[in-house]
């Protein structure tokens, strides 16, 4: 808390003195707060207010007086009140700050003219002496009639045009990552046309979360992952999300036939797979880029693919099969998957198998039936 206001200034010269530092009359904040012998001796005299020696700094500063400024801000080192103690500290530091020199270039240094009246004069004289400057003609004549600018708008309807049957296209890539035998695992890779998502594509968003996806952005994709589930499930999954996606883009297409054959050998599981995707519907171009991205998958496992064939993506990093438009996609796959559990039962009866061998050898040589030591 600052000190009560001194005998000398009372309480209405301190709120009229503040009221003239935040209006800048920094003279009128002096002559509030100090007598005429005061100020004019330039410096803060008898006075200990802490509140009036720093608005008096403040003042001075204001008037270019530093050094009656300095000696105010010296003098309230020694106030019990931190704030203003603190705001003192951070004034003086203003107040000692070395002065920096200015470039001769940063000012702009305007010449005399006290002596030029008489160059003055004589241009004025020149002036008259030439005359008036000649009125200019009239304006040419027009060259026609304006015409409407046809080519312009007839170049603003195409762009128009053109926006409108672009503003649904985009890429849409499913991955099926064949994560253990008899498991597969769904994830959706939209391609972003802009720096946010499609309309249709903030929808299809929304319904895969429902639905257990987890959304994350890589670069221009956005990046929908579902769960790791069973292949007939994964399979229910791929058909949902076509239907959702062809209804968020406003397509006409029949749902996917997609088909699942499994055989468990006990070691290996058989999976023979029949996706069918009938994009007829679309005609030769339907305003989307559509690839199904096999993960995990040997490219001898495709046996059947139509009408664009399988691609590999490179060493280990899968496949990439891509749909046309306007024509039935169709895909066929065999593979044969490890069976953990099957080749861990096999192992263990190959193991006891061999224990028990050694032991009937064992004792065909002699040595009897294992004991232990007496």
């Amino acid at each position: 808390m600052s000190a009560e206001p001194t005998a000398a200034v009372s309480a209405a010269q301190l709120s009229q003195a503040r009221a003239a530092l935040e209006r800048g009359d920094y003279g009128q904040v002096v002559r509030l707060l100090l007598s005429p012998e005061q100020a004019t001796a330039g410096g803060p005299g008898e006075l200990r207010d802490p509140e009036l020696l720093l608005l008096l700094a403040t003042a001075w500063m204001g008037q270019g007086r530093n050094d009656a400024a300095l000696a105010c801000c010296r003098r309230l080192r020694a106030c019990g009140d931190p704030t203003l103690k603190a705001q003192a500290r951070e004034l003086q530091r203003v107040l000692e700050a070395p002065a920096l020199q200015r470039p001769r270039d940063w000012s702009l240094t305007l010449p005399d003219l006290a002596g030029s009246d008489a160059a003055i004069g004589r241009q004025l004289g020149t002036l008259s002496r030439r005359g008036r400057p000649r009125p200019a003609g009239p304006p040419p004549p027009p060259v026609g009639p304006t015409r409407a600018p046809v080519g312009f708008a007839l170049v603003v309807l195409v762009l128009i045009a053109l926006g409108l049957l672009l503003g649904g296209c985009g890429a849409a890539h499913t991955e099926l990552r064949f994560a253990g035998p008899g498991r597969l695992q769904l994830s959706e890779h939209l391609q972003l046309e802009g720096p946010a998502p499609a309309p249709w594509q903030r929808r299809l968003s929304a319904n895969l979360q429902r639905q257990g996806f987890k959304q994350s952005q890589q670069g221009p994709e956005l990046v929908l992952r579902g769960p790791v589930l069973p292949s007939r499930q994964a399979l229910e999954q791929l058909r949902q999300a076509f239907g959702q996606a062809a209804a968020q883009a406003a397509l006409s297409v029949p749902p996917p036939r997609l088909e699942l054959q499994s055989r468990n050998w006990l070691l290996a599981l058989e999976e023979h797979y029949d996706l069918e995707f009938d994009l007829r519907g679309l005609g030769p171009w339907g305003g989307l880029d559509l690839a199904l991205e096999l993960d995990g998958l040997n490219p001898r496992a495709v046996r059947q693919a139509a009408p664009v064939a399988v691609q590999p993506l490179g060493r280990g990093a899968g496949l990439l099969w891509k749909l046309q438009a306007g024509t039935n996609n169709g895909l066929v796959l065999h593979l044969w998957r490890w069976n953990p559990l099957g080749l861990g039962a096999v192992l263990v009866v190959v193991v006891l198998l061999l224990s028990l061998g050694l032991q009937h050898l064992r004792r065909l040589l002699g040595f009897g039936l294992p004991e232990l030591p007496g």
